[in-house]
């Protein structure tokens, strides 16, 4: 402090200060003694330091302050500085120098260390620069009072303020901080000497423009106590409730880091997400008959959600030297402008891929494929040059992931996930998540295969059984057998014809319990057993049906079926009486029709059917019989014809009777009126096979 600068002082002279002190008032009291008399009422010191002489003038109320008796203050610096504790001591020179170099306004607190008593005495003095006639400061005067009161409320203040858990800060009318307690060291990472004094805008640069600076001149505009969450970036990258306070000095401000909490609700809402995805997918998956299709769509349900854009690949098949067949059959981008290229790219990626492509690499291992950074070059360095690497760089992915669609140990397929620039790859959640996507997809397409599989070999095996049957100049007989429309729902419905060395024609139509291969099994048992007894014994319809219930029992058979069987017999041995004689047995199942020659339909419900197959031995079976014209058409089919989940058998029925009246009035053949009726009986997808035989008498 002993070189104190002395520089020039924004353009005020000492002479223009000095005038403005003795003008008197409107009563011609003089200004200095009205001042004198407030600063007396005040208990304030006043001071003046002469810079030129540098010499120090304190009044007597000055010189009780510092602890100098009258006469004992030399007016020296080095006598001001031996009160000032020696903590505080370089703070004030600091100020002092700065207010001599550049003029205006000053405000000091500091401690005095007083001879004589116990403690020390705070001091607040406020003063101003005086400039001379060339701008350079002349002298600084002032004022000062005893703070010590003022400083043990605000250091009573300080110490609750340190005590809360809450992080605290005041700031004054220019933006500068004030007030730091420790919380706030703690949660802002920042010690206080780094934050007091300086402007908050400069302390924190990231606040500018953010919702902190938005929300505190808020408060002080309007004088109201704002509340906010807002999240500050790196280096600090925490979350923050505020309570921003206005108060005649500034602003206090309260806050508390909730970056913890922010982030759970973040991974919960995150969570929910992907939980939704999956019920998203899983109904996409399980409510189509068409599985490939609903692999496809998963590129739409994984865009945005997980993704900018995906590719969905499949590889259910190898060539001759075992390498998978790939398909890709789903694209999608988040962005529509984009969903073109995307699909071009697709449709030319798959022939451009070099040996080590990610894609191959995929359907290799049994987990994700990811690559977080430079995804457009490294994916294009395993593209051949051409438009499909073009298509690439134009989509510029920046990470990706490529996920194996598995099941049964086998890698049925692939997802291929990008990210643009403007998002972050994939989070080790969302990875998780994706491959329990692609896991699903897997299980369902391997699934769809095996079920198609099923349904070929029950299928198969089935029409293997349902062979045609035989012609006559006296019989015109039409079959037609439909599979359900549901994967493996075939086996249980079978029908069979065949002539008797009597000259009779046996038909049987049957429907064996269940839709497997086990219920196409347990059909050809049954017809085999219907057919030996009947070629061996010549049985009617009821004997023939308490026959094969015996048989079937002994042998051990389990299955349960309904079953009509029917015998034509001839009117008379040498054919000269046209017509014949219809008689049938019926165990469990839906009536038989008789359409008369002149359009006549009839329902052979005379009596309830009997027990069905396989249930007991030796059980009642009843034998109808009913005399045929010729042109007659006897009708057999499965319950699969007319019934339906939204409407019964007698329902059912009593609509087959119509459609047959109607059909036979256009005077269609056989084969038009059995596929008219089922194309008008049975709807688009059927829940069950069906199973029909008709026989025209000629």
């Amino acid at each position: 402090m002993d070189e104190l600068e002395r520089r020039p002082v924004g353009g005020v002279s000492s002479r223009d200060r000095t005038s403005a002190v003795v003008r008197p008032d409107e009563h011609g009291v003089p200004d200095r003694l009205l001042a004198e008399v407030a600063i007396e009422a005040a208990s304030l010191g006043t001071f003046t330091w002469d810079l030129p002489s540098d010499r120090i003038s304190w009044d007597a109320r000055m010189l009780e302050l510092f602890g100098y008796a009258p006469g004992e203050f030399d007016g020296r610096l080095h006598s001001f500085d031996a009160r000032v504790d020696p903590r505080d001591l370089p703070g004030v020179h600091e100020e002092l120098s700065r207010v001599i170099a550049e003029g205006g306004r000053f405000t000091l607190t500091y401690r005095v260390a007083v001879p004589g008593t116990d403690g020390r005495r705070w001091v607040t003095a406020r003063g101003r620069a005086i400039g001379g006639p060339d701008g350079v400061s002349q002298a600084l005067v002032g004022a000062a009072f005893d703070a010590t009161t003022e400083r043990a409320k605000s250091d009573h203040v300080a110490s609750i303020l340190e005590s809360i858990p809450t992080a605290f800060f005041s700031l004054d009318r220019e933006w500068r901080m004030t007030y730091v307690n420790t919380e706030a060291e703690r949660v802002l990472l920042t010690p206080r000497e780094a934050m007091l004094g300086r402007v908050v805008w400069d302390a924190f640069p990231a606040a500018v423009g953010s919702d902190f600076e938005v929300q505190y001149r808020r408060a002080v505009e309007t004088g109201e106590v704002t509340a906010f969450e807002a999240h500050y970036p790196e280096p600090l990258d925490r979350w923050y409730e505020v309570h921003a306070a206005p108060r005649p000095d500034g602003l206090a401000v309260y806050f508390l880091n909730v970056t913890a909490h922010k982030k759970l609700q973040q991974e919960t809402a995150e969570a929910a997400r992907r939980a939704s995805l999956l019920a998203a997918v899983t109904s996409e998956l399980t409510q189509t008959l068409d599985t490939e299709e609903a692999v496809a769509r998963l590129a739409q349900l994984l865009v945005p959600s997980l993704a900018d854009w995906c590719v969905v690949t499949l590889a259910t098949e190898t060539d001759r030297d075992g390498r998978p067949r790939l398909r890709d059959i789903g694209t999608w981008h988040a962005q529509p402008e984009a969903r073109e290229a995307v699909a071009r790219y697709a449709e030319l990626r798959l022939t451009s891929l070099r040996p080590g492509a990610y894609l191959l690499r995929a359907l290799e291992v049994s987990g994700a494929i990811k690559i977080p950074t430079d995804a457009t070059v490294k994916i294009a360095a395993v593209l051949e040059p051409g438009e499909a690497r073009e298509l690439l760089e134009s989509l510029a992915p920046e990470s990706a992931c490529v996920l194996p669609m598995r099941a049964r140990g086998r890698t049925i397929g692939a997802l291929t996930l990008f990210n643009g620039p403007a998002r972050a790859p994939l989070t080790d959640a969302e990875t998780q998540a994706a491959e329990d996507i692609a896991g699903r997809a897997g299980l369902a397409l391997d699934n769809a295969r095996l079920y198609e599989q099923q349904r070929r070999l029950a299928e198969g095996l089935q029409r293997s059984l349902l062979t045609q049957p035989p012609q006559s100049e006296e019989l015109e007989i039409v079959v037609r057998y439909r599979p359900a429309a549901e994967a493996a729902r075939v086996g249980g419905d079978w029908y069979d014809a065949f002539c008797q060395g009597d000259g009779s024609t046996t038909v049987v139509i049957g429907d064996v319990a269940g839709h497997d291969i086990e219920a196409a099994a347990s059909m050809g048992e049954l017809r085999a057993l219907v057919r030996g007894v009947a070629m061996t014994t010549g049985s009617g319809p009821s004997q023939l049906l308490r026959s094969v219930d015996d048989a079937h029992l002994r042998l051990g058979g389990e299955a349960i079926a309904t079953a009509v069987i029917a015998r034509i017999e001839p009117m008379s041995d040498d054919g000269s009486v046209p017509g014949a004689y219809l008689r049938w047995s019926n165990a469990g199942h839906p009536y038989p029709i008789v359409v008369d020659p002149d359009g006549g339909v009839t329902l052979l419900d005379a009596h309830r059917p009997d027990i069905l197959l396989g249930v007991r031995r030796e059980a009642l079976r009843r034998e109808d019989e009913l005399p045929l014209a010729a042109g007659s058409i006897v009708l057999l089919y499965t319950d699969g014809l007319v019934e339906r989940r939204d409407r019964g058998v007698r329902e059912g029925m009593a609509e087959l009777t119509a459609v047959l009246g109607d059909l036979v009035a256009q005077r269609l053949s056989l084969d038009e009126i059995v596929d008219e009726a089922l194309r008008l009986m049975l709807p688009e997808h059927r829940g069950d096979d069906v199973a029909i035989l008709a026989v025209r008498l000629t």
